[in-house]
């Protein structure tokens, strides 16, 4: 990995990309929403603070576990400008994030238990089916494997 020497306090979009291990076109994807900032110098060339690294590592992890973009620039938007962020930044950060990711997890270890019941039924029944029907929601109004519209003759009746 490139070192950056500590006297250079803006990077390139090359640096930061080959720094960072973000592709040049994820960086200008994440500028363009708004995760990450630069400046243009007079020949109209990105620069990228410092900062901007640890940035972009967040803006990976946070991708890596499923949060959504406008989650992490919400995020990103409560950080310090004038520095770069510290550790105990990242943790308030993340610790809203938490909830999320168990409930992510409890969803995903569901998925796991009932996947192969699910294949080997075929049902996908609403009624009974833990994957299409967590928690039997569904199944409280309404039993059979899909839900149909209401025609309005049906209604009206």
């Amino acid at each position: 990995m490139p070192q950056i020497p500590e006297k250079i306090h803006e990077l390139t979009v090359g640096q930061l990309s080959a720094r960072s291990g973000a592709a040049v076109s994820a960086l200008h994807f994440y500028e363009a929403k708004g995760l990450i900032g630069s400046r243009r110098t007079t020949g109209n060339q990105r620069r990228y603070g410092r900062d901007a690294l640890r940035r972009v590592a967040f803006i990976r992890a946070a991708q890596r576990v499923g949060i959504p973009l406008a989650t992490i620039r919400e995020a990103l938007a409560e950080l310090p400008e004038e520095r770069t962020p510290t550790r105990e930044d990242w943790s308030r950060l993340s610790a809203a994030w938490r909830t999320e990711l168990d409930d992510r997890i409890k969803q995903l270890g569901r998925l796991r238990d009932h996947l192969s019941d699910c294949i080997g039924c075929g049902c996908l029944s609403l009624e009974t089916c833990v994957l299409s029907n967590p928690d039997d929601v569904v199944g409280e109004r309404i039993a059979g494997s899909r839900l149909l519209p209401v025609r309005r003759e049906e209604r009206d009746s």
